[in-house]
Parts: structure tokens; sequence; C-alpha cells
């Protein structure tokens, strides 16, 4: 997508949203030059703190993930014998909604950041695994025959065929589930905690403070935003095979 286009959805989207807030001429709809001012004023001040905290919740969840899932989805992809017993318990786990176990999570790690990041991390963890396992699976089989033929080994196949080959898929999950991962962190971050972008949301609704509350949502939505333009600029850098043709 060409910064162009970005730029004509944002100012499309400031239109209407101007429209409407003149059409209800509501306070719990203000105009966005008076959110944006106060998210100038703010962002320098406590909504700051809580874009940091909640960024490196993000960060953090989206190293863990990676950091696990990627190995094991390529274990579970080159080795038919630990995916036939493996991948059958993680389909079955998949599907449950990793959100409900947050109170259950809250008690076995506390309040702080390590339960957020959990969570997260194990929302990421199985999409992450899920894409690197299939995308290991889907290396042709010849490829890797005629490479062990002149004398590769197991850790210059998996540096120079399996990584490359799952690092676009790898990248791409994560690029899908930052919209889940902001959601899921608003949610743990308004349930028992003090610091984060999802607290200070219900803080400001609860105060009626609503040029506040919607410089936090548009705090979180330049988070989200911001986590996808990087992983797609590691992508463009790390991964330049795929923009052949582009």
């Amino acid at each position: 997508m060409s910064t162009k286009s970005i730029i004509a959805s944002l100012v499309a989207l400031f239109i209407i949203w101007a429209a409407v807030a003149l059409a209800v001429n509501l306070p719990i709809l203000p105009t966005p030059w008076a959110v944006i001012h106060t998210f100038t004023l703010t962002v320098w001040q406590e909504l700051g703190w809580h874009i940091i905290v909640s960024g490196w919740r993000i960060l953090a969840s989206m190293l863990l993930a990676t950091a696990f899932g990627v190995p094991l989805g390529l274990l579970l992809g080159q080795n038919k014998h630990w995916d036939r017993i493996t991948f059958p318990l993680i389909y079955a786990t998949y599907p449950i909604p990793k959100v409900a176990l947050l109170p259950i999570i809250i008690l076995f790690f506390g309040i702080g950041d390590t339960s957020k990041i959990f969570l997260i991390s194990l929302i990421l963890f199985f999409q992450v695994l899920v894409v690197v396992r299939d995308a290991s699976r889907n290396i042709p089989s010849e490829l890797v025959l005629s490479l062990r033929s002149l004398g590769a080994n197991q850790v210059q196949l998996l540096r120079y065929v399996y990584l490359p080959a799952c690092l676009p898929a790898t990248l791409t999950s994560l690029r899908l589930s930052v919209a889940i991962a902001i959601a899921v962190l608003y949610l743990a971050e308004s349930f028992a905690t003090t610091s984060g972008l999802g607290y200070y949301v219900m803080d400001t609704w609860q105060r009626m403070a609503y040029t506040k509350l919607y410089a936090a949502i548009l705090a979180m939505s330049l988070l989200g935003f911001l986590s996808f333009v990087v992983l797609a600029l590691i992508e463009e850098r790390f991964c330049r095979w795929t923009q052949v043709g582009k």
C-alpha cells in the first residue's frame, strides 16, 4: 500500500469523523481536532507513560511468541513423527478462546506485566506455530534432497532453506495478529491493573473525560499501525525475494 493511499484514507476518515461529530453535537463524540489537541497535550504527560507500558507489552509478547512458535513450528514441519503426535493436541487447543483464561492466568501470574504478556503471547504463539509448520511442510522435498546431496548439513538447511522459507509467513501472521493483540491488550489492561492504554480508556470513560478517552483510543490505533508498519518494513528488508515483481 502506497503512502498516498494511506494519507487519502486518513483524510477521508478525518472528514467523516468531523461531519458526524458536528452533526451529533454531543460531548460523547468530540471533533477530531479536539481529540488531536488533547492527544498532543497528554502524550507528554500521563498518556505517554501508558503508551510506553502498552508498547512494551505488545513487543514482549511478539518476541516471546516468535521465539517459541518458530522453533516448534520448524520441528513439526520437518519431523512427521512428532507432527503426528503433537499436532492433534494443538488443533484441539487452538480454538479455545484464550481471553477466557485471563482470570486463571491472573491467579497464577498476578496482575502485573507477566499475566498480560503471557496471555497475548499465548494467542500469537498458536498463530505463528501453525503458519510456520505449514510453511515448513510445503518446502519441496526435492530442494532439500538436492542440497543434502551437495553436502549441506542440518544447520545449513535450517539457515538457508527453512528459515528463509518460513520468515515471510511468520511476519505475515504477526501482521495479521496485530489487531487481535491490541484488542486482547485492551481487555487485559482494563482488568485489575493501573497502567496501560486499556486502563486509561476505562479510567477516562468512568470520569467522562471524553476527549482523553478518544485520545487513548487514537493512541491504541497508532500503536497498532506502527506495529504493522514495522513488521512490513522488516519483511521488505529481510524477505526481498517476496518483493520481486511487485
